[in-house]
């Protein structure tokens, strides 16, 4: 069946951009759909990955056809893309990806009056929004609850340890010191015990979980103790300050992945993370201070 093309200067000038901005992100689409099929180990997933971005090919062309002009795709979504598919996985991605394609499919809705066309494309972008749902199947988002023991341990555990050493201590390199080898300590324990728990429950990737609770364990211990770390000795409470931002921005950045990755609130999960982490860091503080001023310790 022909298609039958119309004159792109006739169009509403929004609709003539509309036409341009589609042209765009259907290229860009093409090219991060054909990055992530490359480096997509699962065969089915690779070859939908791969179909995808020849139907982003071909609706592009059509777009093309419209307007008139080469299209160009935008570079810097396409590098942060990547950049984020290398980071925190495809299925993030593709779940923004997905957000994206609900987007287009409400352009395409307001085109069909002028571009009747529009309406084949909407189903195609529909079809594309369920396959993206459908294919998920990354290995790190089988080990969300390993990360979060590992995380939220972490952060509750050392946010008190660092916060009571701050008020005990007030010297920023003695307080990275004892939270170096406390974190370091807690998190071949957290990994150890998540590793025996696994295994006791029978599962044969007993030692992948644990990796993976150690790893997120670590990485959050290296966060908070940076502030320590490079501040001067006198600026303790500057540095505690500095942790618990980041505290806070560890968890947002965590539970917007889950919620976005997972297609779980973020809301509930955020608020119910800081509320613990902060009522123990707050809890740490007067212990902290109660028993400098019982041992009556002064460094």
């Amino acid at each position: 069946m022909e298609k039958q093309t119309p004159d792109f200067k006739n169009l509403s000038t929004a609709a003539q951009k509309a036409v341009l901005r589609s042209q765009c992100d259907e290229e860009t689409g093409a090219l991060i759909y054909a990055f992530m099929a490359k480096r997509e180990k699962n065969a089915q997933n690779s070859t939908m990955l791969k179909r995808m971005s020849s139907d982003e090919k071909v609706h592009a062309a059509y777009w093309q056809s419209i307007s008139g002009q080469e299209g160009k795709p935008d570079r810097w979504k396409l590098l942060r893309l990547k950049l984020l598919t290398l980071i925190l996985g495809y299925t993030f991605v593709l779940k923004r990806l997905s957000a994206d394609e609900t987007a287009a499919i409400t352009v395409y809705e307001r085109l069909k009056a002028e571009i009747p066309e529009a309406a084949t494309a909407q189903a195609d972008e529909m079809r594309h929004e369920k396959e993206l749902i459908n294919m998920l199947d990354e290995e790190r988002l089988q080990y969300v609850g390993s990360m979060v023991l590992g995380l939220n341990d972490a952060l509750v555990e050392l946010t008190g340890t660092i916060a009571g050493l701050s008020f005990a201590l007030q010297n920023t390199r003695v307080v990275a010191l004892s939270a170096i080898i406390t974190g370091v300590s807690a998190t071949l324990s957290m990994a150890a015990s998540n590793y025996l728990a696994q295994k006791a429950d029978g599962n044969p990737n007993a030692l992948k979980s644990s990796v993976y609770t150690g790893v997120a364990y670590l990485i959050t211990v290296a966060l908070l103790v940076l502030p320590y770390l490079f501040l001067p000795n006198t600026l303790w409470a500057v540095a505690l300050v500095i942790m618990i931002l980041i505290v806070v921005l560890v968890i947002m950045g965590f539970n917007y992945y889950v919620s976005v990755a997972k297609s779980v609130p973020f809301r509930k999960r955020f608020v119910e993370m800081l509320s613990i982490s902060m009522g123990v860091m707050v809890i740490a503080f007067l212990i902290g201070l109660l028993a400098k001023t019982l041992l009556g310790v002064n460094i």
